[in-house]
């Protein structure tokens, strides 16, 4: 027997407790319905419904089977939708969080634009921690590993930190040769939004690292980066930002032997195994284009 029908048909009758209105809805007799319930019923070897001339109510195997068969109904619509999907042209406003490296992303951003002209992209950027579902995000690129079970993560890069300056600055001041010598130099250092403390440099010699002399703090990567190029000081910046500046000469690498730390970016969203054609392609498209410049 054709088993979906019954199911159909048995969830039909049990909401409106009215074989016509089953039968209305899917375009068949009332004796048709009845026939595909009754099958449905030999099949499984149980009785789901009370029948008489006067009402209809479930027994209690049908106000078990209910709840699974509304959920069966649910995954078939699911599955029909996102094959109906597969040939349209993402559409649709994405809601997206990045780290605040605007200068960064926006070629990534630009270019992903520009190959799918009818996604409205929402951007936040920020280094905040965000609650990717209860601030209705659908994806987000953070560090680290996703601590909340209800999210899927997709791996975008390693990164390593570089300590660095301008030429200019290392010139005048001199280039500190153990993280012991950087108590005699100024340092452009980072503040958390989330936690309001700096950043502590990964020197893997930290027992012998002085506190350092801080020239600016400041809460924006770029800006760190910039006041490094200014010849304000010495900061401390990933490698997908601060290469490029270093193979063009305008930034130099110091104390490398002491920085072996690693960490990574990845690509977080709520765990649903229905992805909309819209966030599929933001992950494709930035799993291949976001960090293309760092590898």
């Amino acid at each position: 027997m054709d088993i979906l029908s019954g199911v159909q048909a048995f969830v039909l009758v049990a909401e409106n407790k009215s074989f016509a209105a089953a039968a209305r809805h899917l375009a068949l007799s009332p004796s048709a319905i009845s026939k595909l319930i009754a099958r449905l019923e030999d099949h499984l070897g149980v009785k789901l419904l009370h029948r008489n001339t006067r009402s209809i109510s479930l027994t209690a195997e049908g106000t078990q089977f209910l709840v699974r068969c509304r959920h069966i109904l649910g995954e078939w619509d699911n599955a029909k939708n996102e094959l109906s999907q597969t040939h349209a042209a993402p559409s649709g406003k994405l809601r997206v969080s990045l780290p605040d490296l605007d200068g960064f992303f926006l070629p990534v951003i630009s270019g992903f634009t520009d190959q799918f002209p009818d996604i409205c992209l929402e951007v936040d950027f920020s280094d905040r921690l965000v609650d990717i579902i209860e601030e209705g995000f659908d994806v987000v690129v953070r560090t680290g590993k996703a601590a909340d079970s209800r999210l899927t993560a997709k791996f975008l890069t390693h990164y390593r930190m570089h300590l660095v300056g301008s030429p200019a600055y290392f010139a005048k001041h001199g280039v500190p040769m153990t993280p012991s010598d950087l108590r005699y130099h100024q340092c452009i250092q980072y503040r958390f939004a989330h936690s309001g403390k700096t950043e502590i440099w990964p020197l893997t010699d930290s027992e012998r690292t002085p506190p350092l002399t801080q020239s600016v703090i400041c809460n924006n990567t770029e800006a760190r980066l910039q006041l490094a190029l200014m010849g304000k000081g010495i900061a401390c910046i990933p490698d997908f930002l601060a290469e490029p500046h270093i193979r063009q000469g305008r930034l130099v690498s110091v104390l490398p032997e002491y920085l072996n730390w690693q960490g990574t970016y990845q690509l977080l969203w709520a765990a649903n195994p229905h992805q909309s054609p819209k966030l599929r392609a933001f992950i494709d498209y930035f799993a291949q284009y976001a960090f293309r410049r760092a590898d």
